[in-house]
């Protein structure tokens, strides 16, 4: 199987590449330069190179031409995100990204939708360690309760290394502010989020605050719910306000290895049906970074192989992570990598 790795030479690219290669496939590098792609592919330990830029839609769908899904890893996919899902459209290839950007999220899943379905194809955006967990951890929540009044997500991890592009991109989501779900449209989030939040763990409840996370936009696809928003944790928070653009840019461009392992994500979903009755939900895992490589790595797999659809779902269009996968199978399938999850209530 032929993966193609578009930002194959970024960091968090070269864990895509890296970790395609440990899975038995063939790595494809595609990006703008020539010199980097190639120092990527000699420390991965081999790969095909092709350069395709963002303004070559020719070149671009060419160099997916021959392979079996797609995963970008290049960000802020705001300004570059687009070009790299038309043409694995155009190439007929599955799609998968690793944004965390919600106002992006939801252009590619209203806008793609029709044009991936004619092509037979899955585009599959939000595929990290938040966008992936959080969607799949809010679905199996939102079985619990019926009906669901309330569906609230958080991303509770505590504040560790970044790298500068993640800095880059967390600071345009801040700016943009973040929406809620309310009675069927995305409005502009509320000042009425709870302030704290029970996390497994933790001896007391942790402050929190809104901010704009993929749940918002991909859960009231799959979950029937009159309300859905997002917080994260209020440290975290406060460390995306101090990201000025000097500051960004003095970020290193990859976080310091050993704090990124040891760095835990967590991904925490609260359902409330309006009477009384609630179900929480939780999943986390260690090395958001290396995760975020191997969710979106197995979702390409997973299309190209046609393999862990949700029954009864489409197998092709614009798709959030749980229509695309079977949430329970896709979270047992991180058990190896430390990855564990539990729903309890109501």
């Amino acid at each position: 199987m032929r993966i193609a790795v578009y930002g194959a030479s970024g960091f968090t690219g070269r864990l895509a590449v890296a970790e395609v290669r440990r899975r038995g496939m063939t790595p494809v590098l595609v990006g703008r330069s020539e010199e980097r792609l190639r120092k990527a592919a000699v420390e991965a330990g081999g790969g095909d190179v092709r350069v395709a830029g963002l303004d070559d839609p020719a070149a671009l769908a060419d160099a997916f031409g021959d392979c079996d899904a797609v995963v970008n890893c290049a960000g802020p996919f705001t300004s570059r995100g687009e070009p790299v899902v038309r043409a694995a459209i155009a190439a007929g290839r599955h799609y998968v990204d690793t944004t965390g950007e919600q106002r992006y999220i939801d252009r590619i899943l209203s806008a793609y939708d029709a044009d991936a379905e004619r092509a037979g194809v899955a585009v599959v955006p939000a595929l990290a360690d938040d966008g992936g967990p959080g969607d799949l951890i809010a679905h199996l929540t939102a079985e619990r309760v019926s009906p669901v009044e309330e569906l609230l997500i958080a991303d509770m991890r505590r504040p560790g290394g970044a790298s500068r592009g993640t800095a880059r991109t967390m600071a345009e989501v801040f700016a943009e502010g973040a929406v809620d779900y309310v009675d069927g449209a995305w409005v502009p989030a509320g000042d009425d989020a709870p302030a704290s939040l029970v996390v497994p763990g933790a001896d007391e409840e942790v402050p929190v605050t809104p901010f704009a996370l993929p749940g918002v936009v991909t859960v009231p696809r799959h979950v029937s719910a009159r309300r859905v928003r997002s917080v994260v944790a209020a440290e975290v928070a406060a460390m995306f306000l101090a990201l000025t653009p000097d500051v960004v840019e003095s970020i290193p461009e990859t976080p310091d290895e050993d704090a990124r392992r040891a760095a835990r994500w967590l991904m925490v979903a609260q359902a409330d049906d309006g009477r009384g009755g609630r179900a929480r939900g939780w999943v986390t895992g260690p090395d958001p970074y290396g995760l975020t490589a191997v969710i979106a790595v197995e979702g390409a797999r997973r299309l190209a192989a046609d393999e862990g659809r949700v029954s009864g779902e489409r197998r092709a269009g614009a798709l959030t992570p749980a229509q695309a996968f079977d949430p329970a199978d896709f979270l047992g399938f991180l058990a190896p990598y430390d990855v564990t999850w539990q729903v309890t209530g109501p």
